[in-house]
C-alpha cells in the first residue's frame, strides 16, 4: 500500500460539519490503520453518512480536517478516489443497466483492465451478471454495489451498511470478504446497525451520536467493559414485586426480572436470598445493550482506561 507520507490511512481530526437543529457532525476524530476494521456505529442520524460523505469528497468540512492515505479528502478528492471503494448506504446503482453493463462501467472510470476479481465475487455472491438491475431484489442490487466497491482491491473501503438486504448466508460471505480485505491490509471504516456483525467483523469500534463520539475503544475493551445480565424467575408474581419494592422498583407483575450489566455477583446473591427464587441464569451484557446503555446516559461516556 502507499500512503501519501506516514499516519493513519483514514484520519478525522475536528471534523465539523453543522447542518442546524443539532443535525451533522462535531469535532469528530477517528483514525483506521492499514490492515484494520473499525466499526463505526449509532443510530439513524447520529453523523455516520455524513461522516462518510467528508471522507469520500463529497461535502467540504466547516472545521477540521479529513484524510484517506494522506490527501485532503475534498481538495484532493480525485486521489482519494484512486484508492478507495466505497459501499453508500442508498444503492445508487444505474437500475436500467444490467449488472454486467454497471459494473464494466465502474470498472472502466476507474482503469481497471483484470475483470477477474469482478468475475469472482460475482460467484461467490451469486450474483447474475445479465440480469438488469431495476427488476432484482434488493438484497441482489446490494450484491451489485459490494462487486462494485471490493473489485479494484482499493487499499481503503468505506462501507455504510453493508448487509442490508442480504441473507444470513451472504451477510456470512460478506463477513468473510471483510476478513480477506483486512488480512490484505485494506483499511476499512463499517458502518453498521448489527451489532453480531460488528463483533465479528471489527478490531476497534466508534459509539457515535448526535454527531459527536461517545466512545471509542477496542473489541478487547468492549468485552472488558461488559457486565453481565441476569434472568431471576421468582416463585410466584407476589414474591417478585416484594423484591421490586424492597429496591424501591415499581412492582409489574409477572414472576421474571432481567438485571443487566451485573458487576457484583455476590451482592446480586446476597440481595436474592430473602426471596424465594426458582431460578437464576446468566448472560454476557451484547454489544447492542452496552451501546444502548450510552445513550441511556446523561453525560459524555468515560474511555476504557477511565476506570478510575
Amino acid at each position: 500500500m502507499t500512503v501519501n507520507g506516514a499516519g493513519p490511512a483514514i484520519c478525522a481530526r475536528g471534523l465539523t460539519k453543522d447542518y442546524g437543529r443539532g443535525r451533522g457532525v462535531f469535532g469528530v476524530n477517528l483514525e483506521v490503520a492499514p490492515g484494520e476494521v473499525l466499526g463505526f456505529l449509532g443510530p439513524n442520524g447520529a453523523g455516520k453518512t455524513v461522516t462518510m460523505r467528508h471522507l469520500m469528497g463529497f461535502v467540504r468540512p466547516q472545521a477540521g480536517t479529513v484524510e484517506v492515505l494522506g490527501y485532503d479528502c475534498f481538495r484532493e478528492r480525485p486521489a482519494v478516489q484512486a484508492h478507495l471503494g466505497y459501499l453508500p448506504g442508498e444503492n445508487a446503482c444505474m437500475r436500467e443497466m444490467t449488472a454486467r453493463s454497471f459494473l464494466d462501467l465502474m470498472a472502466g472510470m476507474r482503469g481497471m483492465r483484470d475483470r477477474s476479481r469482478m468475475g469472482e465475487l460475482a460467484d461467490a455472491f451469486k450474483l447474475d451478471l445479465d440480469a438488469r438491475i431495476g427488476g432484482m431484489s434488493k438484497g441482489n442490487r446490494q450484491k451489485v454495489a459490494i462487486v462494485s466497491a471490493f473489485m479494484a482491491r482499493p487499499d481503503v473501503l468505506l462501507l455504510d451498511e453493508p448487509t442490508s438486504g442480504l441473507d444470513p448466508l451472504m451477510q456470512e460471505r460478506f463477513l468473510a470478504l471483510v476478513a480477506e480485505e483486512r488480512a490484505r491490509g485494506a483499511a476499512i471504516l463499517l458502518s453498521s446497525h448489527i451489532f453480531e456483525e460488528a463483533e465479528r467483523a471489527c478490531d476497534r469500534v466508534v459509539f457515535i451520536r448526535a454527531g459527536r463520539v461517545a466512545m471509542e475503544c477496542s473489541m478487547a475493551d468492549v468485552r472488558a467493559r461488559r457486565g453481565r445480565a441476569y434472568v431471576v424467575e421468582f416463585a410466584n408474581a407476589a414474591e417478585r414485586d416484594r423484591w421490586a419494592r424492597s429496591r424501591g422498583v415499581e412492582p409489574s407483575g409477572g414472576t421474571v426480572a432481567e438485571l443487566r450489566n451485573v458487576t457484583d455477583v455476590n451482592g446480586l446473591i446476597r440481595g436474592l436470598a430473602p426471596f424465594d427464587v426458582v431460578s437464576l441464569s446468566s448472560r454476557e451484557q451484547t454489544l447492542e445493550e452496552l451501546f444502548f446503555g450510552l445513550y441511556e446516559g446523561d453525560g459524555p461516556v468515560p474511555s476504557p482506561t477511565d476506570r478510575g
